[in-house]
């Protein structure tokens, strides 16, 4: 068992336990940096240890009646087409040189992406209600699709996207839809993306299965503790550590 491994799961469940967000965005530049995973295997390891990780929490949330069906339907209908091309295109072209550094730019720009929605989420919100009367319910229905289509192509080349980014998105589209519901519906719709991105990372060998099994050893606990030192932490205070991690790493990777 790789203790180190383990550790890294360990911290990067607390923080997941603590913010409900984050996994994905330090987990991957933690497997580049740490573990020198080349980017292809350090975004298929993580989808698996998303994917996994989340599915516990997806249930709770389904059996609380915090996912809104129709949402993660229409969020499905656009990001499972969208990976599944992303994927073939992979298939077809060959992880190249040139794949290499576009799978590493989309990391970056996800990670950036991910602190500012992360930062600001309130102003999103509101952002969300002023936007209502422009999005009668055929357009609000089509720009969910939209954005699901968004995150299949971003989730399927960076890992990242599927739990912030995605919350943000419902946010705007969908202002009113309560808090719980955003997170539970987000969550929802984050386990078979990732699944399915995952899934098209192994097969294209992407995926370093031993260390996967001993990051996930740790995040267990660390997800059990993270989430009882929420009560303890300053929201504003862990929320503005993720943030500043989530830039720092996203301008090392994007130099």
């Amino acid at each position: 068992m790789d203790y180190l491994a383990v550790l890294a799961g360990f911290g990067v469940g607390a923080i997941v336990g603590m913010t409900g967000v984050g996994g994905g965005s330090l987990m991957t530049p933690l497997l580049m940096g740490v573990f020198k995973l080349n980017p292809a295997v350090a975004i298929g390891t993580d989808l698996w240890f998303a994917a996994i990780t989340k599915s516990g929490g997806s249930w709770v949330h389904w059996r609380m009646g915090h996912v809104d069906t129709r949402i993660t339907a229409l969020l499905l209908a656009g990001s499972v087409p969208a990976t599944l091309a992303t994927v073939a295109l992979m298939h077809l072209t060959g992880i190249t040189k040139g794949w290499a550094g576009a799978l590493t730019t989309a990391l970056g720009i996800a990670l950036l992406l991910t602190a500012v929605s992360v930062a600001y989420r309130r102003v999103w919100h509101a952002l969300g209600l002023r936007l209502e009367a422009w999005l009668p319910p055929r357009r609000q229905a089509i720009a969910t699709v939209a954005s699901g289509a968004l995150l299949g192509v971003l989730v399927s080349l960076s890992s990242i996207g599927a739990g912030a980014i995605g919350a943000t998105l419902l946010l705007l589209l969908y202002p009113r839809l309560p808090a719980h519901k955003v997170v539970g519906t987000d969550i929802a719709h984050a386990v078979p993306l990732t699944l399915l991105a995952g899934i098209g990372h192994a097969t294209l060998g992407h995926v370093d299965w031993q260390l996967l099994a001993a990051l996930l050893v740790g995040s267990l606990p660390g997800i059990w503790l993270g989430a009882r030192l929420t009560r303890a932490m300053p929201e504003r205070l862990v929320r503005g550590v993720l943030c500043a991690s989530l830039l720092g790493a996203g301008l090392k990777v994007l130099n």
